[in-house]
């Protein structure tokens, strides 16, 4: 049995490293890709590790293109979306784990269906919408977008910790009479806090990585955001590996400190109600 014990233990280790190098390599691909010449880059055999590591591809980074306005681009309107789909999530949730009416249950899944629908099939009339309200190549063209894609996702995580919340709580708030705004943000809202973490982390990450609504709906550098300025640097004739690997590796950096800092949170937030009745 000890015997049986250790090989299970041992192919779990195995397992998990093997996982690991999986989810990593591209990454670590793209980080030495970024600091090896243009003649290392086409020579033949192949080195995964810079023979001659140099930060010229982060210079070229930032002169070839304004690839901090891009940042900054990416920033606005990653936090604006993020910051105004938790707030209209949160509403939505606490009417769906708290409030009584007719069609809650099907218009919850309603949600989620509708969260299912590829965005390249809405792509044309979104443009056309956002066109004909005067908001192409603005922030705001983009953010509301980016939260009525994001809302279902958000409004599921969050009424999932909303209704494991115990109603004791919100009926002393309503006798000492608090209304239910203030009841949702004074003790539900800070109660579910992983769960409005993990829902923020989700919009965030999918608003600062998105490419094909920034594409169709911005065309100049002042609120192009950090994916479809990463897809400038490609020439007509040449695709320079390097700077593209460089801004790939910078673009990265946000995502993943957020990632770190707030894994264990996103890991409870996505498994709320998984185990409770």
């Amino acid at each position: 049995m000890a015997g049986r014990g250790a090989l299970a233990r041992t192919t779990l280790a195995a397992l998990v490293v093997l996982a690991l190098v999986w989810s990593l390599a591209p990454y670590l691909w793209t980080l030495f890709t970024s600091f090896k010449t243009e003649r290392e880059l086409y020579q033949f055999p192949v080195t995964y590790i810079p023979k001659n590591p140099t930060i010229i591809n982060y210079v070229h980074v930032f002169t070839q293109n304004p690839f901090g306005r891009f940042l900054l681009n990416s920033a606005i309107v990653t936090v604006l979306s993020t910051v105004l789909c938790l707030f209209i999530a949160s509403l939505a949730a606490y009417a769906f784990a708290r409030l009584r009416f007719r069609g809650r249950e099907p218009l919850l899944v309603g949600l989620l269906v509708v969260a299912m629908i590829p965005l390249i099939t809405l792509i044309v009339p979104l443009y056309v919408l956002v066109r004909n309200l005067g908001m192409l190549n603005t922030y705001w063209g983009l953010i509301a977008p980016y939260v009525t894609y994001s809302l279902p996702v958000a409004i599921f995580i969050l009424t999932a910790f909303f209704r494991e919340i115990p109603h004791e709580l919100e009926e002393a708030a309503l006798i000492d009479g608090c209304t239910r705004m203030n009841t949702l943000w004074r003790i539900i809202a800070p109660l579910a806090a992983p769960g409005l973490i993990t829902a923020g982390i989700i919009v965030f990450v999918y608003t600062w990585n998105e490419f094909l609504i920034a594409m169709t709906l911005t065309s100049t550098a002042d609120v192009r955001t950090i994916t479809v300025g990463i897809a400038l640097y490609r020439g007509e004739f040449t695709f320079p590996w390097g700077v593209i690997s460089a801004a790939v590796a910078l673009a990265t950096i946000p995502i993943m400190t957020l990632i770190l800092l707030g894994q264990r949170l996103v890991i409870r937030g996505l498994t709320a109600g998984a185990v409770k009745g």
